[in-house]
């Protein structure tokens, strides 16, 4: 497991560490500890080639559809958007969780428990550590480059599981 993308890199208008610091504030109650584990449960799970992205208010603070702040309903009432990019993790979906079929799919939710069913426990696992919603989708690269890229929508990086760190190329270490 490696964090491929330096502290300082900016994207969203945020640097890495910025966002960081700030899901730890608000989704983590600022214990690193608990965010720690809640990525080593994650990394237990997905496969290998797979980047690991935390999106949406927990990133920003604000909630993009009315800018209302992160837990604005009451504390632990935020969920956390989590997406699997890359190949592998599409393919633990199955075909009726896609909005874009093998390129994009729906988040695994309580509306949608079914959608991928290798997930679920993880999901619970994930909400138990967080106390709070947490949504699991994937993506493709391409995906994940325009909506953080092109349409400046900030997400943070948790990190990239490969094999070995040792055996990466630079072109593997490379952001999304």
């Amino acid at each position: 497991m490696i964090d491929p993308v330096p502290d300082e890199f900016v994207q969203g208008g945020l640097s890495e560490q910025q966002k960081r610091d700030t899901v730890i504030r608000l989704a983590f109650g600022g214990n690193t500890d608990r965010f720690d584990r809640f990525c080593a449960e994650i990394a237990d799970v997905v496969p290998s080639g797979t980047i690991v992205v935390l999106r949406g208010s927990a990133v920003t603070g604000r909630r993009w559809k009315d800018d209302a702040p992160f837990d604005s309903d009451g504390p632990g009432t935020s969920d956390l958007d989590l997406t699997l990019v890359g190949t592998e993790g599409v393919k633990l979906f199955n075909r009726s969780g896609f909005f874009v079929p093998g390129v994009h799919s729906r988040p695994l939710s309580d509306e949608d428990p079914d959608i991928a069913p290798q997930l679920v426990p993880l999901r619970k696992r994930l909400m138990e550590l967080a106390g709070r919603p947490v949504n699991i989708q994937a993506s493709r690269d391409i995906v994940i480059q325009f909506r953080g890229d092109l349409l400046g929508q900030p997400y943070l990086t948790l990190f990239e599981k490969i094999e070995d760190a040792r055996d990466a190329s630079p072109a593997d270490l490379q952001h999304p």
